[in-house]
């Protein structure tokens, strides 16, 4: 019974202040206690929050804060939304850090949010700061899609001089990947993301342009990553991954003017560099007797 009213003496005393603040005081639980209250100005209420105080916090006429501790406090304003902040101060500033609107962000995760944002600080590194780069950072990989850098690959062809049917082909690899994944980050795409693009050629049967696409997928990959645009190439962990296609024996070239353009085409050949180095040192060899 005892408790009872002191947890009703607590949560009866509670006031708003000048500045919209409400604070804490507990006059009634110091009279029960035999303990004079000496908190009356302190923006620190004597008990952290609870998701039941939260969920019944009302919107005001004006925007106030309820305080947990340590900096943290919930934003309450006049439509009713109650936005996370962190109070902290940096290089003798006081400075403000948005957590996010309960209750998507929970106090549990407010919490973890303030924590680290509190490491940081002692680390002498401005937390919010760093929160405005990563969220620049989201914004420049959000531009940097799988079909821009696609298309800026295929244009360094272009300016290289490369025959209509290596960019013809080319063009045509890049529209079946954009299906999929042209408007993602680039940075933002797996292997198991390009393995389903891969299968649903294999599927019907085009083992042979499965494996192309993939070369053509990891050359825009090769590109981004020269560019500083990506880290990796996914495409290399999927080398095994494909159905590898029967091979079908030719018969041999006896015409010139076929040969002229076979070993053209060797020249200007964009596949995998052992494949291309391979080629061209066959056609320096003599025939086989």
């Amino acid at each position: 019974m005892q408790l009872g009213l002191v947890y009703k003496a607590y949560h009866e005393n509670v006031y708003p202040d000048t500045f919209g603040i409400i604070r804490y005081d507990t006059p009634a639980l110091g009279v029960l206690s035999g303990v004079s209250s000496t908190r009356r100005n302190s923006d620190t209420p004597n008990m952290p929050l609870s998701d039941i105080q939260i969920r019944n916090l009302k919107p005001k006429e004006n925007a106030y804060k309820v305080y947990d501790f340590e900096g943290l406090f919930v934003l309450v304003k006049p439509n009713g939304s109650k936005l996370w902040q962190f109070k902290y101060r940096m290089d003798g500033k006081e400075r403000l850090l948005s957590i996010g609107v309960y209750p998507v962000v929970t106090l549990a995760q407010a919490r973890k949010a303030k924590e680290d944002a509190r490491v940081m600080v002692a680390a002498g590194e401005d937390p919010s700061e760093a929160k405005q780069e990563d969220k620049r950072l989201r914004q420049e990989a959000r531009g940097q899609t799988f079909a821009k850098i696609g298309e800026a690959f295929l244009d360094k062809q272009r300016k290289e001089g490369k025959s209509k049917a290596t960019l013809d082909k080319t063009e045509y690899h890049l529209k079946l990947a954009n299906i999929d994944f042209g408007r993602k980050p680039i940075s933002e795409i797996n292997a198991p993301m390009i393995l389903r693009t891969l299968r649903k050629v294999e599927a019907k049967g085009n083992y042979e342009t499965a494996h192309r696409l993939r070369a053509r997928i990891g050359s825009v990959f090769r590109y981004a990553v020269a560019s500083g645009i990506t880290e990796t190439d996914p495409t290399y962990a999927l080398r095994d991954a494909l159905i590898r296609p029967t091979r079908v024996h030719r018969a041999a070239i006896t015409e010139p003017k076929a040969l002229g353009k076979l070993l053209r085409e060797i020249d200007v050949f964009d596949g995998q560099v052992t494949t291309r180095i391979g080629l061209q040192i066959s056609k320096e060899m003599p025939p086989s007797t």
